[in-house]
């Protein structure tokens, strides 16, 4: 019984190896709008960012620009490991994968849990802000 060496690429692991390739370049872009987002939010929106006296929404921008450039960085190594065919890469973009999803459900439940409470926050530092820097407290 000889060592099987050859490499057989059949049509469905072609197939498998492109979509996977497919899915990564859609995993990388929607890396880059979360990215986006977050330099948007800290570029052209930081005017409305200081009006608040919570830091919570800043820190919320960064952690946008953080996330987006993880996922980036996943979605290229996926690229890569597809291309490669190395499994070790493989099961490290799974495992990358893994975490960002349990990071994507644990912010989730969050955001469910903490949305009221950070809704009223932001209307009364609004209003605050608004009658401290501009003394208009009828309005």
């Amino acid at each position: 019984m000889g060592e099987f060496n050859e490499k057989k690429a059949t049509c469905g692991t072609v197939c498998l190896k492109y979509l996977l390739f497919t899915y990564n370049c859609c995993f990388w872009l929607a890396g880059l709008a979360v990215m986006a987002v977050g330099i948007w939010t800290l570029a052209l929106k930081s005017d409305y960012i200081s009006l608040l006296a919570s830091s919570t929404y800043l820190a919320t921008a960064y952690i946008l620009v953080v996330a987006g450039v993880v996922v980036m960085v996943t979605g290229v190594l996926g690229c890569c490991a597809t291309f490669k065919e190395r499994r070790n890469l493989l099961r490290l973009y799974f495992i990358l994968l893994l975490i960002i999803f349990l990071l994507e459900i644990i912010a989730g439940i969050l955001a469910y849990v903490y949305y009221q409470q950070l809704n009223t926050e932001l209307k009364e530092n609004l209003k605050d802000t608004m009658v401290k820097r501009y003394h208009q407290s009828g309005h």
